[in-house]
């Protein structure tokens, strides 16, 4: 029996996975856990698989697989999750800025406390202006779109109970929302433990701008996904619904004028335009309906990885 799986996604971090390896073990043997810690390599250009290689071949409780190229942290998650045996998931980076001395407490929270998902919280970070700013907006609007009172959404040290990384799917810039799909995949329970941040020792930060544009992207996607996720229709169909019979109002008012006030130049009217524009679109918010639904029934699998090795 496992009591602990580590997952730990990484890419070009062959200076910092020496160290963090010794790191986590000397942690699990103070405190006598049965653990496993699953490497996932997501297309590293480096020397870091020889690293994990060496490290696998002395140690059984290390498992680790290779990505054939980059595919995102999100996909390196995923595919690590799908590899947990144990009875709480930690999920960590290999960067050295998340301690393994936090993993005990985060364990009793899930084990002991009955959370099924706890978030660390990076209070006193020591990271530049350029990601610190963003996050805290990030955090701020998804605080406030999702209702989840957690202060640090996308802290890459967080505990799992086994179910939820087993029913959750995680694919795009996802991994950022994490206790959001959670929540909507009926595991309430999400609690927040402040955690130590450690300045970055090795290499550089891989967060750039464009993650924190496509981030909210994925949060509009998320919250559309849980809520109509699988009635599309019901969305598409009202929204076309209502501009339908916005349409047909505006073109039977110019109607009956025309008819009964004798007006004229109707058909040169804005009125008449906004008119036809709202039957228009709301036909096309029906099709779009109609197609949603039809994608959602049949859709395939989308977590899909060229894995070059597994070890």
């Amino acid at each position: 029996m496992v009591q602990i799986s580590i997952v730990i996604p990484f890419l070009n971090e062959e200076e910092s996975l020496p160290e963090l390896y010794r790191w986590i073990k000397q942690v699990m043997a103070e405190r006598d856990f049965s653990y496993e810690i699953i490497f996932v390599d997501d297309g590293s250009s480096d020397g870091s698989w020889k690293i994990i290689e060496d490290i696998q071949f002395n140690d059984a409780a290390v498992k680790a697989v290779k990505f054939r190229r980059n595919y995102g942290k999100s996909a390196a998650l995923n595919v690590g999750f799908e590899h947990t045996s144990g009875d709480v998931v930690i999920t960590m980076d290999a960067d050295l800025q998340d301690s393994p001395d936090e993993i005990p407490d985060l364990y009793d929270m899930i084990i002991s406390q009955g959370y099924d998902l706890v978030s660390g919280w990076k209070k006193k970070r020591f990271d530049p202006l350029s990601k610190t700013i963003p996050t805290k907006i990030y955090n701020g609007v998804t605080r406030w779109m999702t209702g989840i009172k957690l202060h640090d959404m996308n802290c890459g040290l967080k505990a799992y109970r086994s179910e939820v990384v087993k029913t959750i799917e995680v694919y795009g810039e996802m991994h950022r929302y994490i206790p959001v799909i959670a929540k909507w995949a009926g595991f309430t329970r999400i609690g927040e433990k402040e955690v130590q941040h450690q300045a970055r020792k090795y290499g550089v930060t891989k967060f750039g701008l464009s993650r924190f544009l496509y981030g909210f992207l994925d949060l509009f996607s998320i919250m559309f996904m849980g809520k109509f996720g699988k009635r599309p229709m019901h969305f598409f169909g009202a929204l076309g619904t209502l501009m339908n019979f916005l349409g047909f109002a505006i073109l039977l008012y110019l109607s009956a004028a025309k008819l009964f006030l004798s007006a004229t130049g109707i058909a040169n009217r804005p009125l008449f335009f906004l008119g036809l524009l709202l039957i228009i679109v709301g036909f096309q918010l029906f099709i779009t309906g109609f197609i949603a639904e039809l994608v959602t029934r049949n859709a395939t699998e989308r977590n899909k990885y060229k894995i070059e090795k597994t070890i």
